[in-house]
């Protein structure tokens, strides 16, 4: 979700990227599912996967009206990461481009050198209703722009809601060096087949601290992730871990400029795939800024070469980037069905038993018309420009400003109006409101 923010001292714009974009209508046809060999239409898509055969059908399950509202029990707990030496998965002792990488792997990792590693990792927990044991989603976050230490902590709203109406237990670490985990963000450059090893290394940590909670049935869980959280995803999925079921991917990758990081990312996901014993269904869409369809089909061929088992749903143009589809609300309607689907076919629970709380909408203020700009308060000249800009945006959108001036807009993705107020208070000496939600201005002038 593009979202930017602004300070009151300064004119300067601030644009921080986190993987939230805007995008156009997706034609419901626009489907189409690709198993190990062949690309074929969306409704035949079970027929190419590679993973085992559905159970029969259970009689549909009534939901259950709760009261859990939007934050889904939200929880952020800490978890310790073990001193221990742990493989690094990489023979090199320097950096390497994308083709030394590709010339000098095969499917077989080169031995692993070994490093220590120690900590915590900051990690959100959802809960659906109950005492469990919950079957288990573990979610892993992508890399944004800048120092992964001002990362921001990673909730996957949108998906998460979804998988709790299903009773699963939704936990997701924000990895080494990201955000509020210990330690130092480690990348090999190119070398793609460790880099998605040395983040999935963590995943065993988090794993072993779900085990030891009285919620969660560990003979049920799933791994997935989108961008580098996909590529962490499926990278762990070689460590064939107990009680592992399967491996969802949006988008998985990750993108390294002055190198052929192409050529690394096909390698690195031939690798997985030659070690790797759990089916996976990994979403890649037509305008993906980061993996387009050519190079999608690539790691998908190379990963089921290899003797992988995955299933690649390739989607058209989504809004304005393909790479955030999963963030989104109008993502649903593309990545659901196809998860579903796959679940049944895992074995793991499918259908809704929980209906969820809506997240309580701002009624109209009547304080002016959204498109009147002159009427907006507090904002100096370039505030007023990016409130012109936020104009231009789909829902869902959310506009925030203070009496000091501050000011953010934020598009699509986990709860824009909440993330709107929360970038503009960073920058303000001054409690932020909402100016606008979606269509709407729910601004009011009474404190």
């Amino acid at each position: 979700m593009p979202h930017l923010t602004a300070t009151p001292r300064s004119t300067a714009r601030r644009l921080s990227l986190v993987f939230l974009f805007a995008f156009a209508a997706i034609p419901a046809m626009g489907l189409v599912a690709q198993g190990s060999i062949a690309q074929v239409p969306h409704a035949a898509a079970a027929a190419v996967a590679t993973v085992t055969a559905p159970a029969p059908a259970a009689a549909p399950v009534e939901p259950q009206h709760v009261s859990l509202d939007s934050t889904l029990n939200e929880e952020i707990v800490m978890v310790p990461v073990h001193g221990q030496q742990v493989a690094w998965w990489t023979g090199k002792s320097n950096k390497s481009s994308g083709a030394d990488v590709s010339a000098a792997t095969s499917n077989v990792p080169a031995e692993p050198a070994k490093r220590s590693r120690s900590g915590e990792l900051e990690t959100t927990v959802y809960m659906p209703p109950g005492e469990g044991p919950f079957p288990i989603l573990v979610l892993n976050h992508g890399k944004s722009l800048g120092n992964p230490r001002s990362q921001e902590r990673a909730r996957f709203l949108t998906v998460s809601r979804e998988f709790v109406k299903r009773g699963y237990a939704v936990v997701i670490p924000m990895r080494t060096g990201f955000s509020k985990s210990s330690g130092e963000y480690v990348e090999e450059y190119c070398d793609m087949t460790a880099n998605g090893q040395i983040q999935a290394n963590d995943l065993d940590d988090v794993l072993a601290y779900v085990a030891r909670q009285p919620w969660a049935d560990m003979q049920r869980i799933l791994v997935g992730g989108q961008s580098y959280g996909g590529l962490t995803a499926v990278a762990f999925a070689t460590h064939n871990f107990p009680g592992v079921k399967g491996v969802i991917n949006f988008a998985g990758g990750l993108k390294t400029n002055g190198c052929q990081w192409e050529s690394s990312l096909v390698q690195a996901f031939a690798t997985y795939g030659a070690q790797a014993r759990v089916p996976s269904l990994w979403f890649y869409g037509e305008n993906d800024s980061h993996f387009g369809p050519a190079l999608a089909s690539r790691m998908h061929q190379a990963y089921t070469a290899a003797g992988g088992n995955a299933t690649l749903v390739k989607f058209g143009a989504f809004k304005n980037d393909a790479h955030g589809m999963s963030g989104s609300r109008d993502g649903i309607k593309i990545w659901l069905p196809e998860t579903e689907k796959f679940l049944r076919q895992i074995g793991m629970p499918s259908e809704e038993i929980f209906k969820l709380a809506e997240p309580a909408r701002l009624p109209k203020s009547g304080y002016a018309e959204v498109n009147n700009i002159a009427a907006v308060p507090y904002l100096r000249e370039d505030g007023r420009e990016q409130y012109r800009a936020f104009l231009t945006k789909s829902s869902p959108r959310a506009f925030a400003l203070s009496s000091s001036g501050a000011w953010s807009w934020v598009e699509d993705g986990d709860d824009p109006a909440d993330r709107a107020i929360a970038n503009c208070q960073k920058n303000s000496v001054s409690p932020c409101k909402l100016y606008a939600v979606d269509g709407d201005v729910v601004w009011s002038d009474k404190v």
